[in-house]
């Protein structure tokens, strides 16, 4: 019996969120048909994460590889998820489940960013162009700088000023950001997304752009793009991996 993945987003409030997950995971099942592949959420929306395990487990599953939908290892990632999956395998001593890394700050995730952004009409060679690079946001202090980490590689790859900016939690928020750019002599500011799916949080970094830019040029999220279902898939590869020895699913 093949190991089932569970994809776990966040969850929303905002119905195109959910609907931009189940069309990431729809293309996580379509890249492994072998794989019986889930979709489950966190908080907000449904189906939740110990209804899935669940449901599993009632199907005779006794082992499952979870594969948080996140981009950075902040508070859900390191304590909501696994607070519910052991929840839920303290009253099924037969059943592992094995949760594998976020996926957090990858090379695929930034060239899919920089696809949304180019899909704007900007050319990331335009002088005196200022990129702001938004993202959520966490009391997580590390999972900030990875994010700075990301917009200070994209500086000195492509030789102009990028600026982390933060929807929560944190600063820079996005008049901070841009103000920063300004200063450093950008006259042309542009947004890229360091989100997943649309929702409040990126719809609120957008109103911030357009009343401190007007015309700001705003990339969309990652979505249901086919190389962050690779991604999905090699790390639940990983994940079993480490309990069983090597596993190749993607060509």
């Amino acid at each position: 019996m093949t190991i089932p993945l569970v994809a776990v987003a966040h969850g929303s409030r905002d119905p195109r969120s959910a609907a931009t997950v189940r069309a990431l995971v729809a293309k996580v099942a379509e890249a492994a048909p072998d794989v019986d592949v889930r979709v489950s959420f966190l908080d907000l929306s449904t189906p939740r994460v110990p209804d899935v395990l669940h449901r599993l487990h009632g199907e005779g599953h006794r082992e499952i590889v979870v594969v948080p939908l996140l981009l950075g290892s902040a508070y859900h990632a390191r304590v909501d998820l696994p607070a519910l999956v052991d929840e839920v395998t303290a009253g099924r001593p037969g059943l592992r489940v094995t949760i594998s890394d976020v996926l957090g700050i990858d090379p695929t995730l930034e060239a899919v960013a920089l696809d949304r952004l180019s899909e704007t009409g900007v050319e990331i060679s335009e002088p005196g162009l200022g990129l702001v690079l938004a993202a959520v946001g966490s009391s997580n202090a590390p999972a900030n700088a990875a994010v700075t980490r990301i917009a200070e590689r994209w500086q000195a790859r492509h030789g102009l000023p990028v600026v982390p900016a933060f929807a929560s939690a944190t600063k820079p928020d996005m008049p901070g950001a841009i103000a920063k750019l300004r200063a450093r002599g950008a006259h042309r500011i542009a947004v890229a997304s360091w989100f997943l799916a649309p929702g409040l949080l990126p719809d609120r970094v957008a109103r911030l752009a357009e009343e401190a830019e007007p015309g700001v040029l705003i990339a969309g999220p990652l979505g249901p793009d086919p190389r962050v279902a690779e991604l999905v898939l090699r790390r639940y590869e990983t994940a079993i991996e480490a309990r069983h020895g090597r596993v190749k699913l993607l060509a």
